[in-house]
């Protein structure tokens, strides 16, 4: 009879990381290991992970660093429950940051790149559009220029104080969104308000920009930041507001035996 396992948070980060077995590093199972490991016979042990609580199958140690497992209390214990869900989460949203800040630095570059050469650019396209327009007076055909005469247009139009602001903008964009991911990935306190109270600054032109021209791309990147505010001011605490205390900083310890672990279907042949 075969069991199904719930594939959850705690679970889903093993996978990724590995599992937290402590008792599997032990020679004997007294103690504190009592809870976490059950030696099957001579030559393999169960041993429980302290994030997941499945039970994994191996080899008893062979040289093992310690003879006995410390007092519960003194275990380097992984976070679990509610301290890893909000750890995840700071994460995805640290990723996202860092994401921002590349595309900033890209449209920096970018401008930067065609500040250097925009005499050269705008006489290059002024050129082309000569020569397109010359080839349908002459063929009395229109070519299919309509993107390339519309956006060579708005380039021609282009001057150099406004890509001065472009490019600062830009920069000063990817170097917030950069600290940001990098407070945020070390879940520091001040990257939590500064990434709150730059994702509420942007929203009012977020808003704007939305009702002008709707988009999907507009429509989920409101959703995405309202969602970000919505997490850290709620789940977070942030600026004395939502409810319910914050995630402790360190694992529920008495957790550990609270909930039991899952046994495999059977041990190894």
């Amino acid at each position: 009879m075969s069991t199904t396992r719930r594939a959850d948070l705690a679970t889903i980060v093993c996978a990724l990381d590995g599992h937290v077995t402590p008792a599997a590093e032990v020679a004997e199972l007294a103690g504190t290991a009592a809870g976490l490991g059950l030696d099957l016979d001579v030559a393999w042990r169960l041993s429980r992970c302290v994030r997941c609580d499945a039970w994994i199958a191996a080899p008893r140690p062979a040289d093992p660093p310690r003879r006995r497992l410390p007092p519960l209390d003194e275990l380097d214990l992984p976070r679990r429950g509610r301290a890893l869900r909000n750890a995840v989460v700071l994460r995805l949203i640290a990723v996202e940051r860092g994401f921002h800040s590349v595309l900033f630095a890209l449209v920096a570059a970018a401008a930067i790149a065609l500040r250097v050469e925009l005499a050269a650019v705008q006489s290059w396209v002024r050129r082309w559009l000569r020569a397109l327009a010359d080839a349908e007076q002459q063929t009395g055909r229109a070519t299919n220029r309509g993107w390339f005469a519309r956006e060579g247009g708005r380039l021609l139009h282009v001057r150099g104080g406004g890509l001065d602001a472009l490019i600062v903008t830009a920069l000063a964009y990817a170097a917030v969104e950069g600290v940001e991911a990098v407070g945020l990935w070390r879940e520091r306190r001040w990257a939590e308000y500064l990434t709150a109270l730059a994702t509420a600054g942007l929203l009012p032109f977020e808003i704007y920009e939305l009702v002008r021209r709707v988009s999907g791309l507009r429509v989920v990147a409101l959703i995405v930041n309202l969602a970000v505010l919505a997490y850290l001011v709620v789940a977070k605490r942030l600026f004395g507001l939502g409810r319910g205390a914050p995630a402790p900083s360190e694992p529920d310890r008495a957790e550990i035996f609270a909930v039991p672990g899952r046994l495999p279907a059977g041990p190894p042949g």
